[in-house]
């Protein structure tokens, strides 16, 4: 049984420098759910002559859910100045989102974020938090292994405890816990209701876990993560909604986009279904 939503992130199908009109059809065409654009693809489409109404009509033409965007804005830096400069370019983007029916937007530790306290990146959150739901878009926390705070799944969880705002949420990764570190126990104690998008992967053994970056990911079931466990996990957390395939693979020698996907999407469910 599989009892998730499936989406394609669109780093997946880099390798193939398609335009987003494109990079939905092929989602759709592979059988998913969803998919998660990136805002600077949308941006370059547009600069391109592509129109807004054409992403929308893409969209609906393919009943597709554009379940959250990939953004870097530096919302929680160290410098005042450059974290109000964020902020304003997240409201634009947001509401560019906003306008394409996107749901959520990645908030991950982007920017000098070393010693800025986790109290203080939970009150940046917060206000993220509100002027996305006041736009209609649901910013997701995201944690980066590599990242000089922010890096564990438990430093997510103790921001999402310190704000007050209802039903903060987590964008869960296995590369990133396990480059991080992250103690895998700890989804356990992760409520449904607190996950807003899970990334999924995996990664090999080698190069050891400190030294891999994005592009050594692999498709699901194809590493040493525990995909099984971490599928039934979530199962038991009720948590139903999106897996989403992140990879960063720099190429795919012969195959197609249109076979990638499938293919992905094949070692999703194969990985996270659960008895």
């Amino acid at each position: 049984m599989f009892p998730f939503k499936t989406s394609l992130n669109a780093s997946t199908l880099f390798p193939f420098q398609l335009d987003v009109i494109q990079q939905i059809e092929i989602t759709k065409q592979a059988g998913y759910d969803g998919i998660e654009l990136w805002v600077r693809d949308i941006e370059d489409y547009l600069s391109n002559g592509g129109t807004i109404q054409s992403i929308q009509t893409a969209l609906n033409r393919t009943n597709l859910s554009f379940i959250n965007a990939i953004a870097f804005f530096k919302w929680a830096d160290k410098d005042q100045s450059t974290r109000e400069k964020a902020f304003e370019q997240a409201e634009k983007e947001m509401k560019l989102l906003a306008s394409l029916g996107c749901i959520s937007i990645a908030a991950p530790p982007f920017g000098n974020v070393k010693s800025v306290h986790l109290d203080e990146i939970s009150q940046y959150f917060e206000r993220l938090v509100l002027l996305g739901r006041d736009i209609g878009i649901e910013p997701i926390l995201e944690f980066w292994g590599k990242a000089e705070q922010l890096s564990t799944l438990t430093q997510a969880r103790y921001i999402i405890d310190k704000v007050d705002i209802s039903s903060p949420k987590i964008l869960i990764d296995p590369f990133h816990m396990y480059i991080g570190g992250s103690d895998f126990s700890e989804l356990k104690n992760i409520q449904a209701n607190q996950i807003g998008v899970v990334h999924v992967n995996d990664y090999p053994t080698t190069p050891i876990n400190g030294n891999l970056v994005d592009r050594d990911r692999v498709f699901p079931g194809e590493g040493i993560g525990n995909t099984k466990e971490m599928g039934l996990v979530l199962a038991q957390s009720g948590f139903n909604g999106y897996l989403s395939l992140e990879l960063f693979i720099e190429e795919y020698g012969d195959q197609s986009p249109l076979e990638v996907a499938k293919y992905g999407l094949k070692t999703m469910i194969d990985s996270y279904s659960v008895n």
